[in-house]
């Protein structure tokens, strides 16, 4: 997932919001979840979540998440955020974060999370 930083998502220092830039990594981490679960997602927590650089304006955010455990009706889903500036291509690691995502059935209930066949066979 890709964005680009506008100058309404920063603070007063004039880097990326932290609240702005941990919404598009609930958002990449949900996407990652919901592909990966064929079902509805809820977040159920997050943790370790660390700014380690700032994104101004004009850098290009690229998130990738990655489902690193699956449970019975929950997956952990570790986020890293690179800013990049568009002109020069120089890149650097801005964020990172682990969020626990929950499978959930039509009435909001955990649910479990089905195996591909591929997975079952290995």
């Amino acid at each position: 997932m890709t964005a680009l930083i506008f100058p309404e998502t920063v603070n007063p220092h004039g880097t990326l919001f932290a609240g702005a830039g941990l919404a598009m990594m609930s958002k990449a981490a949900f996407l990652v979840a919901s592909r990966r679960a064929r079902r509805t997602v809820v977040m159920a927590g997050s943790e370790k979540i660390d700014f380690r650089t700032p994104v101004l304006p004009g850098e290009a955010l690229e998130l990738t998440a990655v489902v690193t455990r699956i449970g019975r009706s929950s997956m952990s889903v570790e986020v890293t955020g690179e800013a990049e500036t568009l002109t020069t291509g120089a890149r650097h690691l801005a964020m990172t974060g682990r969020f626990e995502m929950v499978a959930v059935d039509e009435t909001g209930r955990p649910t479990p999370i089905a195996i591909p066949k591929e997975e079952k066979t290995q």
